[in-house]
């Protein structure tokens, strides 16, 4: 047995699981969901094909795992990054905003993953679970975020209101990161953050721009 593959054996099974996820999104990445063969990823991930089966009873279990990781470690990056921001809570949302529309977020790469398992979550009904789970996660997160800023400024809206504005805002970020992601050199650097700021400030009635303008 050589190096990789005893290294390899001393992992734990969550440390394999991840790994077979990772190969998974390398390939998806590179040849969409059907070049992500079992034999493909076992290649990537030096492994047994075996060894695939025994963590994910099929293809499709391995490929949800991946789309899910894929979707929530986006979620997740945006909001680390943009908590790191200093102010009050229209500056928390003015920095989500852009966070989600820069790189690492934006990124060529997450745009050709999300496309290349969308056709998936058309057709197989774990797929779009897990779509309705992680989209849900991102829009009620960004939620709580409006809900503070407008609370900041005196202002009160219902639950539908706030839920309505949630989504809109949401496909504000959703269009621009997908436009962003696609074609990374059409915009000026800072364009797209600024549009998403100025967009989503009109939507719910504030001026976010004061944070975005600053340096």
């Amino acid at each position: 047995m050589n190096d990789a593959r005893r290294k390899f054996k001393r992992e734990t099974a969550d440390q394999r699981k991840e790994a077979l996820i990772q190969a998974t999104l390398s390939l998806v990445a590179e040849k969409g969901v059907r070049g992500a063969t079992v034999r493909a990823i076992a290649e990537r991930a030096d492994v047994t094909q075996g060894l695939i089966r025994h963590y994910f009873s099929t293809k499709e279990e391995l490929v949800t795992a991946a789309y899910e990781t894929h979707m929530t470690e986006m979620t997740d990056l945006t909001f680390t990054i943009a908590a790191k921001v200093q102010g009050t809570a229209r500056d928390h949302l003015a920095a989500l905003v852009r966070t989600s529309l820069e790189p690492p977020v934006a990124d060529p790469r997450a745009v050709a993953l999300w496309a290349s398992f969308l056709n998936k979550v058309q057709q197989d009904a774990q797929m779009k679970a897990t779509h309705e789970r992680t989209y849900a996660d991102f829009r009620d997160r960004l939620q709580d975020l409006i809900r503070a800023a407008l609370d900041e400024a005196g202002q009160s809206v219902s639950d539908t209101r706030l839920h309505h504005l949630a989504t809109a805002c949401n496909g504000v970020i959703d269009g621009l990161w997908l436009e962003g992601g696609a074609l990374p050199d059409a915009f000026a650097p800072g364009e797209l953050p600024g549009i998403g700021v100025e967009s989503v400030g009109a939507i719910i009635g504030l001026d976010l721009e004061q944070r975005a303008n600053q340096p």
